[in-house]
């Protein structure tokens, strides 16, 4: 017999099973809600370590014990290598993202001598540290590109242009700034790094980018390129002439045999005749300080040569050693690019009322700076002293006044002119 079919029966089933199927469609519905808001949520809780503490999820805080570290912990730091080491040890143990040790080693240490007050403040890494040293110690036939190099502000920049050199004929002035070498403009060109850069065999060839800018602040300029060939061409660091009864000494640089030179120049010049002297630093960029202080002792028969202001503002002196060559009347050339170990001469001359200073305000480089290698293969180049005149006034910065300011002329050296009759005037006195 077939079996009998109740409508309402059926109906009913269906229904039931409709709503079951409900219920489970809400509750997965609810499931997904769950983990999506506890998946937002723990980016937003991953700092409180509190929180997740509490949730049970201290895996998430970077330690087993991290409220318990998190409390001993002072809420800022003294130090910058503390701070940096906080965030490298997040990025170690909590992020998904990595970095190269070398590039971030480069990139904070470049950011952390910018926010210096010190200019002169630069790092190297170890490719530039190693090349530095190589090209410095490279046995080489030239000697450079006809340019005498000085430094502000951690830039180079030429300071002199030789007569008749390759520099001279792409029209390098003084005051063109170094922007790139051979197109490497990564970075600004210190002086030290320019000179090593171009030791190179004679003949070989240079590509330097300068900018020409209206002062050496002037990062606005406009840009050029020139390529130089190396020579071995030299210019005399020492030149002399006798003018009437007035010695002539032009001192460019002051190098290791510079006091040597000054010696000869005086020896031979009151051989001739000389009554007075005049002794040009114009253009001069410095250099070494024990030559600075010799070349100073023969004019000053005693006293304060210089002060050296170094780290906590500990003071020394360096004093007149005793070797006095001449008592003759001394008139001084300076200019705004008188620098460094030359301001020291001036400024010691000046102050010691030995000579009168003629032409224009110094440049104020009134800084030492010395290179640091490092354990990891860079180096560190910093100030690590100042220089003050005899009197205790400030160079860096500031420069020396001339007694006597007087602008060159375009078309003359009428500051010379004027330096060699107030000598002659004072041999008349």
């Amino acid at each position: 017999m077939p079996r009998h079919f109740d409508k309402k029966s059926s109906i009913a089933a269906t229904a039931r099973k409709a709503r079951a199927r409900n219920i489970k469609l809400a509750k997965v519905f609810s499931c997904i809600i769950v983990v999506a808001a506890a998946f937002a949520g723990g980016f937003a809780v991953r700092g409180n370590v509190d929180l997740l503490d509490s949730l049970g999820l201290t895996q998430l805080t970077g330690s087993p014990d991290a409220k318990a570290k998190a409390s001993q912990q002072p809420t800022t730091y003294n130090s910058l290598s503390a701070r940096v080491g906080e965030v490298e040890g997040i990025v170690n143990n909590d992020s998904l993202d990595s970095y190269d040790l070398d590039t971030a080693t480069t990139k904070m240490l470049d950011a952390f001598a910018l926010s210096t007050q010190d200019p002169y403040l630069r790092y190297y890494d170890a490719s530039r540290r190693t090349a530095m040293n190589s090209n410095q110690d490279a046995a080489s036939s030239g000697d450079g590109v006809g340019v005498l190099f000085n430094e502000y502000n951690g830039n180079a920049y030429a300071v002199d242009v030789f007569e008749g050199s390759d520099a001279q004929a792409a029209d390098v002035r003084s005051g063109d700034v170094v922007v790139a070498i051979d197109g490497d403009r990564s970075h600004a060109w210190s002086t030290s790094e320019v000179t090593a850069a171009l030791k190179r065999d004679e003949g070989s060839q240079v590509v330097i980018t300068w900018r020409r800018g209206a002062s050496l602040d002037d990062a606005t300029g406009t840009e050029f390129t020139t390529t130089l060939t190396v020579t071995s061409s030299t210019v005399k660091n020492v030149t002399t002439e006798l003018s009437d009864s007035v010695g002539y000494i032009q001192l460019r640089q002051i190098s290791q045999n510079s006091a040597d030179l000054v010696r000869q120049a005086i020896s031979d010049l009151d051989a001739q005749g000389a009554q007075a002297y005049v002794l040009d630093l114009r253009d001069n960029p410095g250099g070494y300080l024990t030559q600075a202080v010799d070349i100073s002792s023969y004019f000053v028969k005693s006293g304060t040569i210089v002060r050296i202001v170094t780290t906590g503002a500990d003071e020394t002196t360096k004093n007149a050693t005793g070797s006095v060559l001449t008592d003759k009347p001394l008139v001084v050339l300076v200019n705004g690019n008188t620098s460094s170990a030359a301001e020291v001469i001036a400024a010691s001359l000046q102050d010691n009322q030995r000579a009168t200073l003629v032409g224009a305000t110094t440049l104020g480089k009134g800084s030492v700076q010395v290179t640091h290698d490092l354990s990891f293969g860079g180096a560190l180049r910093y100030t690590a002293a100042y220089y003050k005149s005899p009197l205790g006034h400030d160079i860096d910065g500031l420069g020396i006044n001339p007694d006597v300011a007087i602008a060159l002329s375009s078309d003359e050296d009428n500051q010379k002119s004027f330096a060699l009759e107030m000598a002659q005037s004072m041999v008349r006195e």
